[in-house]
């Protein structure tokens, strides 16, 4: 049917948004019967991909053998988010950030994510995969990249790629004792009903679920850049607020000279919400004293950019699909 209609050079996409259970036969039907004779043919793959580490290699062996690479489009919304892709440009555009981007300067990377309401009802799906499938191992672990990874030797998709896998090679595998979990409980003194309700209260999540809603954890790198600097990953339902953002602090300036009167330089980057990008800088007081504060040189999208439209994630990503570049995309390795 799909032939019939189709006039001269004709492409296809599919969008595998999906449950994981069903990704083999249907790539295997797309395969063997929808494949584009005279054009391209590529296909989006939704996370969750696979379970573990073993159902996720078993998905991508299955996967390359029907398809190229190139054919291959594993989507992760993070990487269509205006804040995240801004991260290449503002470290390798600016001389100010090159220099100072390193264990010499920096004390330790925070990565935080934060929602500020629990499972609302859909307890039962997110029980099969939990907050580290469902943010850290996914959205978290990509920003990290873009933060640690050497300069690319072009921004070229593969180049990019391929330092985002040197990271994650000098990634030491994490052990219990650097990890945080808990699971969120009602505040019966809510006034918001949701928050009344705590996670095994959800009438679709299994009776005594251990399933955690919140996680931190620390990663090293170990490699000639980061050696030393701590990586702290956060994320949780059903917390203070709503955020995702990186949060780069550095280290003490050496031979203070003000009586202990400074607080440690921050570089935050908000990913959402309100786009932003503010340095914490320590200023005089206004007027006769000499006293120190902390203040912030403060790019905030929504004042600065009053008239931009900012895309939605998925509307970059999908663009990026048709036009086939894959730089935001995850690679099989």
């Amino acid at each position: 049917q799909m032939a019939e209609k189709e006039k001269d050079c004709a492409n296809r996409l599919f969008y595998l948004a999906l449950p994981p259970s069903v990704f083999k036969p249907i790539t295997s039907m797309i395969k063997a019967c929808c494949m584009s004779p005279t054009g391209w043919t590529r296909v989006i793959v939704e996370k969750p991909f696979g379970k573990d580490s073993a159902s996720s290699a078993d998905l991508s062996d299955h996967l390359q053998k029907l398809f190229k690479e190139e054919q291959l489009y594993r989507i992760d919304h993070y990487l269509g988010k205006e804040m995240v892709q801004n991260l290449i440009s503002l470290r390798f555009g600016n001389m100010i950030f090159g220099p100072t981007w390193n264990r010499d300067s920096i004390a330790s990377v925070t990565i935080t994510f934060k929602e500020p309401f629990g499972t609302q009802g859909r307890g039962g799906y997110f029980d099969e995969f939990g907050i580290i499938r469902d943010v850290m191992q996914n959205h978290l672990l990509q920003i990290l990249c873009l933060a640690a990874m050497e300069k690319p030797v072009t921004t070229s998709p593969d180049d990019i790629r391929n330092e985002k896998v040197k990271v994650l090679k000098a990634i030491p595998s994490l052990s219990l004792s650097s990890c945080v979990l808990g699971q969120y409980c009602g505040d019966p003194d809510s006034d918001h009903p949701d928050a009344r309700l705590g996670y095994l209260e959800d009438p679709t999540v299994p009776e005594g679920s251990s399933c955690p809603t919140f996680a931190a954890a620390v990663l090293k790198i170990n490699n000639e850049r980061w050696d030393g600097v701590p990586f702290m990953l956060k994320c949780g339902k059903a917390l203070d607020e709503r955020k995702a953002e990186v949060r780069i602090q550095y280290k003490d300036v050496p031979g203070d000279i003000f009586n202990g009167g400074t607080v440690r330089n921050e570089l935050v980057i908000r990913v959402q919400p309100d786009e932003s990008v503010y340095v914490k800088v320590m200023t005089k007081t206004p007027g006769m004293s000499f006293n120190l504060q902390e203040t912030e040189l403060d790019l905030t999208y929504k004042s600065r950019y009053k008239d931009a439209r900012l895309p939605e994630a998925y509307e970059r990503l999908i663009l990026d699909v048709f036009v086939g570049s894959q730089m935001h995309f995850v690679r099989s390795d």
